[in-house]
C-alpha cells in the first residue's frame, strides 16, 4: 500500500477513532486496515503525537512528518460518500511516518518514544492551521521551523504565513494547494493485537539528525519490497 513520498511511507490510524467512527456511523462492520492505515494503534492520539517526534518500534525507527491529507478513496473504502470530509471536521486525520531507520516490526510491538519533536506542536495544532478557521501567525512561524515537517505541508503553511505577513486577509485558505497532498503521549505504547500478524521490513533511508512516544502496534499491513526511487516495506507471512 503506497501513500506517497518518503514523507509518507507509513500512515497510522488510532484503535480509538475506530471506535469513535462506529459510534458517529452507527457501523459495527470495520476491520482494521479499513481507513487505509499501515498501523493500526493503541495509543499515539493525534492531539498528543507531535511533528518530529520519532518512535522504535520493533528494530524499525519512523519520524512523525505530517497529519493525513484525506482523498476521495477512503470514502469508496469505507461506502462513505463524506468521509473525507468527514475525517477533517471532526479532526481524526491520523498521521505519516517517514522511515528512519529500516527494520522489522509485527502486530503487538511495543511503540516507545526515542526523542520530542521541536516546537511540540501535535497533529491536531497542525491540521488545524491549515483546516480550521483563524491561522495564528506565531502558530505558523513555529510549525514551519520544524525540520521533520513535510515540503508539502511546510510549502502550505508557508503560504499562509506570507499572506498573513503582507497584510492579506487570511480567507480562503491559500494553504489548500496540492503541495499539502486537521498533553503529551506516554513514554510507551503498544501496537494492538489485530485478527492477523504481520511481520513487515521497512526500508528506509537513514536520515540525519536524531528527532521521539508511544502506544502498540495492532495491526500491520505490508506494502511491496523497496525499490529504486520508492520506500517500501514487505510483509512476511
Amino acid at each position: 500500500m503506497r501513500h506517497g513520498g518518503e514523507h509518507r511511507e507509513v500512515f497510522v490510524y488510532q484503535i480509538d477513532s475506530y471506535r469513535y467512527w462506529q459510534t458517529q456511523l452507527g457501523r459495527g462492520d470495520f476491520s482494521y486496515g479499513q481507513f487505509g492505515e499501515n498501523f493500526t494503534v493503541d495509543g499515539l492520539p493525534d492531539g498528543k503525537v507531535c511533528i518530529g517526534d520519532r518512535y522504535r518500534i520493533g528494530s524499525a525507527a519512523f519520524d512523525v512528518t505530517q497529519p493525513r491529507v484525506t482523498c476521495y478513496r477512503v470514502g469508496i473504502r469505507m461506502n462513505e460518500p463524506q468521509m473525507a470530509a468527514l475525517l477533517v471536521s471532526h479532526g481524526r486525520p491520523g498521521f505519516y511516518f517517514r522511515v528512519i531507520e529500516e527494520g522489522e516490526v509485527e502486530a503487538g510491538e511495543e511503540i516507545v518514544q526515542v526523542t520530542a519533536g521541536p516546537e511540540r506542536m501535535t497533529i491536531a495544532e497542525v491540521n488545524g492551521l491549515l483546516y480550521a478557521p483563524g491561522h495564528p501567525r506565531s502558530q505558523l512561524e513555529r510549525a514551519v521551523r520544524i525540520p521533520a515537517l513535510s515540503a508539502g505541508w511546510c510549502s502550505s503553511l508557508q503560504a499562509l504565513l506570507d499572506q498573513e505577513r503582507s497584510g492579506g486577509a487570511v480567507a480562503g485558505n491559500p494553504g489548500l494547494s496540492p503541495a499539502a497532498g486537521l498533553d503529551r503521549v506516554p513514554p510507551a505504547a503498544r501496537i494492538a493485537q489485530g485478527p492477523r500478524e504481520h511481520q513487515c521490513d521497512f526500508a528506509g533511508a537513514r536520515a540525519d539528525g536524531w528527532t521521539p512516544s508511544g502506544g502498540r502496534v495492532a495491526w500491520a499491513v505490508h506494502r511491496a519490497a523497496a525499490e529504486a526511487g520508492t520506500r517500501r516495506a514487505r510483509a512476511i507471512a
